[in-house]
């Protein structure tokens, strides 16, 4: 019996996904288990795998195809199967736009989320296209690009829907009509050769604004329109706090099988830093200013094909070890995709380290609604006097942006001068 291939639900915020590149292409063997597309959601990308041994008969959602949750994207079945395909694609995304047209008689809203209800109604209106008209986002823009009304096309696929064959052989057929005698087709060498010119120029690659990449674009956007971001910087000396890493390593790794990084210092003393300056672990909210008392701090962490902030909860509470043991462990499973949604918001403040990469100083973007996030550059070795002395010693530039409507520039000083403090007296981040 043929399998549907369906776009799962990442976490319970999610309405769509995108679909970033299948594995198999029509009529390929597949076996169970076997990875057969990558999807994604607004900030998770997973493999899904073959719920069964088979062929993968049809692609229903190419790549870059941005579908509800519960969408058919593909069907696995025997090849003889293939005749009955359109009937079970019909069949299951019928069932799901049923559920979801019940959903709004209902009146239940998509933007609360407070039910699985509320997320179909919210699943209904995004699948429903701005002009009426069921058509895939490949076929849309094949269309739009050549200028042609996909609107008096009949499409061919599931529940009427326009495919991308169906705009080529449309477009084809029109242009066939159109043609003149060739007689009547004299026409200036000039214009034959501008023609000729513009097919042989290199098209740009495009890459839809989609899934994770699309959320990034929104957030900053707004995070920069929303706030009135300033950024201050300040270098802290951690010569000795590298020779205390270096001398306490070996025992911590022994005792706990564990290496702090110079990350999980700086982390150690910007929770330090926030438990004294509670306006900085803070977020404006309507017309109020909330304080916080626990200390969730987040951490950028890169991905291929984009950024995630995983959350290390009530980090304030924690020791140095187990800062660093749950600052490896969201690092770790975000570069995996296996963070939970939940894992991925609810940050107080954010720390993002691109020293790395030999940056020195950079304007970090707020994480909203948060007040403040710490961007660390690249700790490098400067000749600094040392009372009349000259010294080799080792300087970590620190850019602190903050929301100039929540403190003024004095108290985010001082912040930052508090986590300089700490970085420079090292002992005290094992307190």
């Amino acid at each position: 019996m043929a399998e549907n291939i369906i776009m799962p639900k990442l976490g319970m915020a999610m309405v769509e996904g995108t679909v970033i590149a299948w594995k198999k292409r029509e009529g390929e063997a597949v076996k169970k288990g076997e990875g057969i597309v990558d999807i994604s959601s607004e900030k998770i990308e997973m493999e899904v795998e073959a719920a069964a041994d088979g062929v993968l008969l049809k692609i229903e959602v190419p790549a870059g195809g941005v579908v509800p949750y519960g969408t058919v994207l593909g069907v696995i079945g025997q090849p003889g199967e293939l005749a009955a395909t359109p009937a079970v694609v019909a069949e299951a995304n019928a069932k799901a736009e049923s559920a979801a047209t019940l959903a709004i008689a209902d009146g239940q809203s998509a933007a609360t989320g407070t039910s699985a209800g509320a997320s179909i109604a919210a699943t209904a209106v995004l699948e429903r296209p701005r002009d009426g008209v069921k058509i895939s986002p490949v076929a849309r823009k094949i269309a739009e690009e050549a200028g042609f009304d996909f609107t008096t096309i009949a499409g061919t696929g599931p529940q009427g829907r326009i495919t991308k064959e169906d705009v080529e052989r449309a477009i084809k057929a029109a242009q066939e009509t159109a043609a003149p005698p060739k007689a009547a087709q004299a026409a200036p060498v000039a214009i034959a050769v501008e023609t000729t010119d513009r097919a042989a120029e290199s098209q740009p690659e495009r890459i839809p604004v989609a899934g994770m990449r699309k959320v990034i674009a929104e957030r900053m956007y707004h995070s920069l329109q929303q706030s009135a971001q300033l950024t201050i910087t300040m270098q802290a000396d951690i010569t000795e706090l590298l020779q205390l890493k270096e001398k306490l390593s070996p025992e911590i790794e022994s005792r706990y099988q564990l290496k702090p990084s110079v990350t999980d210092w700086i982390a150690r003393a910007v929770v330090l830093a926030l438990a004294k300056h509670k306006q900085m672990n803070s977020a404006l909210l309507d017309d109020r200013i909330e304080l916080y008392d626990d200390i969730h701090l987040g951490v950028a962490v890169a991905l291929d094909k984009g950024l995630v902030v995983p959350v290390v909860r009530h980090a304030g509470k924690m020791t140095l070890v187990e800062l660093s043991r749950q600052l490896k462990s969201v690092s770790a499973r975000a570069k995996q995709n296996q963070l939970a949604p939940e894992e991925m918001k609810g940050s107080t403040f954010t720390i993002t380290n691109l020293g790395s990469y030999g940056v020195d100083t950079f304007t970090p973007v707020l994480n909203p609604p948060e007040t403040g996030i710490l961007g660390i550059g690249a700790a490098k070795d400067t000749p600094v006097f040392v009372g009349d002395e000259l010294q080799r010693r080792s300087l970590l530039p620190l850019s602190l942006t903050f929301d100039h409507r929540v403190l003024d520039g004095a108290p985010a000083a001082a912040f930052l001068a508090t986590v300089r403090s700490y970085l420079e007296a090292p002992h005290s981040l094992l307190i």
